[in-house]
């Protein structure tokens, strides 16, 4: 897992453009590492960013909760940040991430489990969790 400088991190929020989405947000595709499989889409502010690099895992930002969440802090199901990259406009970000555990909080290694065939939706993945055994209700 990497963890980056102070003036790492400083830099890489300078350079981002969080004022395109309403909530000073970008957009975070999350990759696995190793299989370059597409994990997730989330939106990180400027604080899930810092929090992102100074740990070392994926944070970001719940536009329906409005606050910072840490990935797979209820679960186990962390992300360790591997790469950082951004697009070329610098409003966008890739985690590269070694996945513990699954990204997807219905039980599926990756969110995008679905596929669009024929007019239909299919499931294209097998669950790897039970979410109710996971995330029982206190």
């Amino acid at each position: 897992m990497k963890k980056f400088s102070k003036e790492y991190i400083d830099k890489l929020i300078n350079l981002l453009d969080f004022s395109k989405i309403e909530g000073d947000l970008v957009p975070v595709i999350t990759q696995d590492s190793q299989t370059n499989e597409i994990l997730m889409l989330a939106f990180s502010n400027k604080e899930a960013v810092r929090r992102s690099l100074e740990t070392g895992y994926a944070h970001y930002y719940s536009r329906s909760r409005r606050e910072l969440w840490k990935k797979g802090e209820t679960s186990g199901h962390v992300q360790e940040i591997q790469h950082i990259i951004t697009d070329c406009d610098s409003d966008s970000l890739l985690f590269k991430v070694k996945q513990i555990g699954a990204a997807c909080h219905k039980g599926f290694y990756s969110c995008f489990y679905n596929e669009f065939v024929d007019g239909e939706i299919k499931v294209i993945a097998e669950k790897v969790f039970e979410p109710e055994e996971v995330y029982k209700k206190q």
